[in-house]
């Protein structure tokens, strides 16, 4: 298991597009990858979990990956953070 903390550094926070993005990069993962924050936890594979983790400007994400792909994933999931900051 790879555990990571984040901070949402979108101002918009994670809307759709950026939920959108971050889906089509991690879904071929064989491993479970999971966004939590605080006490909620979401599966990052699913565009409504993420929409639904309310997660604004500035909230610490946890982000959870368990697997036999769990590095590739986190990785991959990364690179997702680094389009949502570029493009967004």
């Amino acid at each position: 298991m790879i555990e990571e903390k984040i901070i949402i550094q979108n101002r918009a926070g994670i809307h759709a597009r950026p939920a959108a993005i971050l889906v089509q990069l991690i879904k071929n993962y064989s491993c479970d990858i999971y966004l939590e924050k605080g006490n909620y936890r979401i599966n990052a594979k699913s565009i409504m979990g993420i929409i639904t983790l309310g997660a604004a400007y500035g909230t610490e994400i946890k982000i959870i990956a368990e697997g036999d792909d769990e590095k590739n994933g986190q990785d991959e999931q990364g690179r997702g953070r680094q389009y949502d900051a570029r493009h967004v």
